[in-house]
């Protein structure tokens, strides 16, 4: 008995389809190696809307875009949700081939709500956002930025009687005096629409910051000179105004206050102490120190050239080094060189009555003396 297999290879292909609502959507049957076998497109329910080149069904929005022995193209306009499904490309075989496309009608969510739940707010304090989008298919994802950074939200997706997604994100975060004016964007990402979003601005109080600028003089506070100093104070609300005083003490009676700047004429040494500039708004106080010591008249005048004491630390170094160094090749020298000498004393000498005869007992004695030696270190 012999078995005889018949392998039947799938010649009809097609695609799957994402369209957006209200868009147009191509379907495309095609055929690999036709053999005059009849193509036709089927709706998910199974009716014929197109057999060839010819449309059984009275739909308009279906319309024949191409039609040849490899190709059925067929466009559908105005797509709406209940477009979506299976459709079928049929190909008229022994057996028939069936291939299969899947029609995915995209809805963009509506425009993104974002709420605060403070309008206004104080340095320090935390603060919660929402941001919504509504009625999408499929479910839309939302991102949040602060100015260039992202923080993370807390996504609560519900699904419509209608089929429909609402995707709500929570955001919590704690503001500081840097964040005035920052923008907070909620970002909507869906395969359906691009740069979707939305953006509230955040307006942070917070209490004063202040310094204080020496206007004049610039270098030492000398007697008999001048002395003006500016407070600077910046906050949200801004100060109205700013207060001079002097800790432990009175500010000279003197001393001229206008506006943020303290102008002291003629100083002297009674004037020495710290000097303080204090500003406030409705969130609280700050305050900036500035401490006067008042130099003699000619202070700082003909002043000794400054001297690097590093330069001449290193200079010491060498020279010790150097010194050091001799000694050491002086004293190798001398180890190595010990030297040996001879003195010959004439033998006799001593027993001489008188030095003539000392002399005469000496003369040629020297070949019969006795080697000394003698050692220096």
């Amino acid at each position: 008995v012999m078995l005889v297999f018949y392998v039947l290879i799938q010649n009809l292909v097609t695609d799957n389809v994402s369209v957006v609502e209200g868009d147009t959507a191509i379907i495309s049957c095609r055929v690999k190696n036709n053999d005059d076998s009849v193509i036709q497109l089927l709706n998910p329910n199974r009716q014929t809307i197109y057999f060839r080149d010819m449309r059984p069904l009275k739909d308009s929005r279906f319309q024949l875009v191409n039609f040849s022995d490899n190709e059925l193209r067929v466009s559908l306009s105005n797509v709406s949700l209940s477009d979506e499904g299976r459709y079928v490309c049929q190909l008229y075989t022994d057996p028939p081939q069936e291939a299969y496309a899947d029609i995915t009608v995209l809805i963009p969510p509506g425009n993104p709500i974002i709420e605060a739940r403070d309008e206004v707010l104080s340095e320090g304090n935390e603060t919660e956002m929402t941001c919504s989008a509504m009625s999408s298919k499929p479910a839309a994802a939302i991102r949040w930025m602060k100015g260039d950074k992202e923080l993370p939200g807390k996504p609560k997706v519900e699904l419509t009687y209608d089929k429909m997604y609402t995707v709500t994100s929570r955001l919590s975060f704690t503001v500081n005096k840097e964040d005035d004016g920052m923008p907070v964007i909620c970002i909507v990402d869906h395969p359906a629409v691009k740069d979707f979003r939305a953006q509230k601005y955040l307006e942070v109080q917070y209490k004063p910051e202040v310094k204080i600028v020496v206007a004049f003089p610039q270098g030492l506070t000398r007697e008999g000179e001048n002395l003006e100093l500016t407070c600077q104070a910046k906050g949200k609300p801004q100060p109205h105004r700013v207060k001079w005083l002097k800790v432990d003490d009175d500010v000279p009676s003197h001393a001229v206050v206008t506006g943020d700047d303290l102008f002291i004429e003629n100083l002297n040494k009674s004037y020495n102490g710290t000097y303080r500039c204090v500003a406030s708004n409705t969130l609280g106080e700050s305050f900036d120190d500035y401490i006067l010591y008042v130099y003699d008249s000619r202070a700082g005048e003909g002043a000794p050239r400054t001297v690097d004491h590093a330069v001449i630390g290193g200079v010491v170094a060498v020279v010790v080094f150097a010194m050091l160094c001799l000694l050491i090749v002086l004293g190798r020298y001398f180890a190595r060189h010990k030297g040996t000498y001879f003195t010959h004393e004439a033998k006799g000498a001593d027993d001489a009555a008188d030095a003539d005869t000392a002399i005469i007992n000496a003369e040629g004695g020297h070949t019969n003396s006795d080697e000394k030696k003698e050692y220096y270190i």
